[in-house]
């Protein structure tokens, strides 16, 4: 039995109707893939306050739980635990967002999303931001 791994994404929208993504660092899993930002949500967190917390830590923006609505999830097999991750969209917050745990930070549009290597873990969100957008 492999254990369960419950993380929260976000994809924060631009007014252009632009999606960010984050480049990970390399080294460790999926290094130097890109990905939605998110991150692990913490004892006590409910996913809404790990999104805020990780939006802060990893791009220095700001939100609030109002801001954010589900979208869609992923269950996903890893080698050695199951990932499960809830997207939430973002179209308002504070602050620029910084590359602060990430090699780089890009806009795109939605169906340009394919063009990028993404985590096979967030593939299966970029159709339902495609059908947002």
């Amino acid at each position: 039995m492999k254990n369960l791994v419950i993380v929260v994404a976000c994809a924060l929208i631009d007014r252009d109707r632009r999606v960010l993504i984050a480049q990970r660092k390399m080294g460790g899993l999926n290094g130097g893939l890109w990905e939605f930002p998110g991150g692990k949500i913490e004892h006590g967190e409910i996913p809404e306050e790990a999104i805020i917390r990780e939006l802060k830590e990893e791009l220095n923006v700001e939100t609030q739980s109002a801001c954010l609505a589900p979208l869609s999830f992923i269950s996903h097999a890893y080698d050695n635990f199951h990932l499960l991750m809830p997207l939430y969209v973002c179209r308002k917050w504070q602050g620029e967002p910084e590359a602060l745990e990430h090699i780089e930070l890009k806009w795109v549009r939605a169906n340009r999303l394919r063009d990028y290597d993404m985590i096979k873990a967030d593939i299966p969100l970029i159709a339902p931001l495609r059908d947002l957008l």
